[in-house]
C-alpha cells in the first residue's frame, strides 16, 4: 500500500513516526556540538537533503537489484554503497565546499544530519503497512525497533565518514582524500554487516545485531569526543 492510500490521520501518524525518532537522535548529537555549534538553519537544510536523497537512492537501488545477477551478498553491499555515496554527495552539496566546516567536529555533525533525514523517510515507509491494517502494536514495535536499530545505523555509519574526514582535518590534502576513502569504505562495511544480520532474522542474530550496532555507536561517540577536543585546541 502507498502512503497516498491512507487517510489523513494515518498519514500524519506515519510521518510523525518517521520524523520523531530521527529528530530525537539529531537533538542528541547536536547537544554534543555545544562549544561552537553549527548554524541550525544549515543543519536543517542538510536534514532536508537527507530526506530528498531517498528519491535518488530508490531508483538506483532498483537498478542494482536488476543487474546484480541475483547474488544476494552483492546486492546488499551495493545497496549500502549507494546509500552512503548519495549521503556523501548530499553533504558535499550543502557543507563541504562552504566555510562552515571550520573545525574537525563539524564533519560528523553534517553527516549525521543528512543520515537522519534519510532515516526519517525510511522509517515512515516501513510504517505504512502496519498502519494501513490498523495494527497499533506492530506499528509501535516497528517504530521502536527502528529507533534503536536502523535510525542509529544510518547515523553511526554516516558519522564514520565524517569522523574520518575530521581526523584528517589538519593533514595534507592527499591524506584527507585517503581518510575519506577509508571512512566511506568503513560506512559501507558497517551498513552491509547490519543488513546481513537483519536478513538472517533469528532471535539470536537480532540480539547480536543490536549488540554489534551499539558497540559501533559507542566507538563513534568516543572518537567524536576526540574530535571535539581537537576542535577546542585548534
Amino acid at each position: 500500500m502507498a502512503l497516498t492510500d491512507l487517510d489523513p490521520a494515518r498519514i500524519i501518524f506515519v510521518i510523525l513516526g518517521g520524523l520523531i525518532p530521527a529528530l530525537l537522535w539529531l537533538w542528541f548529537w547536536l547537544k554534543e556540538d555545544n562549544v561552537n555549534p553549527e548554524p541550525r538553519w544549515l543543519i536543517f537544510v542538510t536534514f532536508l537533503l537527507g530526506v530528498a536523497s531517498v528519491a535518488v537512492v530508490v531508483p538506483i537501488q532498483g537498478l542494482v537489484h536488476r543487474y546484480a545477477g541475483g547474488n544476494e551478498s552483492t546486492m546488499i553491499i551495493l545497496a549500502a554503497a549507494v546509500e552512503e555515496i548519495v549521503k556523501l554527495g548530499a553533504v558535499s552539496i550543502v557543507a563541504i565546499r562552504g566555510k562552515n566546516l571550520d573545525e574537525p567536529v563539524d564533519f560528523p555533525i553534517y553527516f549525521i544530519a543528512v543520515a537522519l533525514g534519510f532515516a526519517a523517510i525510511e522509517n515512515a515507509l516501513y510504517l505504512v503497512n502496519p498502519v494501513s491494517v490498523n495494527d497499533t502494536t506492530i506499528s509501535f514495535l516497528t517504530g521502536n525497533l527502528r529507533f534503536l536499530g536502523s535510525t542509529l545505523l544510518h547515523a553511526t555509519a554516516s558519522a564514520t565518514i565524517g569522523i574520518s574526514m575530521g581526523l584528517a582535518f589538519f593533514k595534507p590534502g592527499y591524506i584527507r582524500k585517503l581518510y575519506l576513502v577509508i571512512g566511506l569504505a568503513s560506512a559501507i562495511a558497517l551498513h552491509s554487516v547490519f543488513n546481513f544480520f537483519i536478513i538472517a532474522n533469528t532471535g539470536v542474530t537480532i540480539l547480536r545485531t543490536y549488540a554489534f550496532l551499539w558497540v559501533s555507536a559507542i566507538i563513534v561517540m568516543l572518537v567524536f569526543e576526540k574530535l571535539r577536543r581537537m576542535s577546542n585546541y585548534q
